[in-house]
């Protein structure tokens, strides 16, 4: 039992909270994920082909969540081409067959990650532990390298 006044944490709280546009653009992503499949597949009309291009857009979608979710620079800029190439293959089927599905999420994604402060939130670097790092090959406990030690 709990003691008054505290209340239980979910397993998402006791995750890194991450900034909140990030969080923003993770779901734009994933919204476009479950558009795309959810207007691709009817339109396919069980056309074979067509039904792969959209199942295979939607897993690259999903992988897309994950890098973009990371909130680096380099998945900011993945994430930028990635809609740029999603919106100019959406103009050519707009084109060939008056399809429009996915092509305008694309444009609002690809805004959203252009927006100055949605730059500035990728860019931030990490803050990184005070001290020397103990993976990094040649260091002992006390931060010194093996030749520095026997060196004096």
């Amino acid at each position: 039992m709990l003691p008054p006044g505290t209340r239980k944490q979910s397993a998402r709280s006791k995750q890194a909270p991450g900034h909140p546009l990030i969080r923003l653009v993770t779901r734009l992503v994933v919204a476009q994920a479950v558009a795309a499949a959810a207007v691709g597949l009817p339109f396919s009309r069980r056309h074979l082909p067509t039904v792969l291009i959209t199942l295979a857009l939607v897993a690259a979608l999903c992988l897309l969540v994950l890098v973009v979710r990371s909130g680096t620079r380099t998945a900011w800029l993945v994430a930028l081409g990635f809609e740029t190439v999603f919106f100019i293959f959406g103009l050519s089927r707009f084109v060939v067959a008056r399809y429009v599905g996915g092509t305008l999420f694309a444009l609002v994604i690809a805004g959203t990650l252009l927006h100055p402060a949605v730059a500035r939130a990728y860019s931030v670097v990490r803050a990184q532990p005070a001290g020397p790092a103990r993976d990094e090959v040649g260091l002992d406990e006390t931060g010194e390298t093996f030749g520095e030690r026997a060196a004096g």
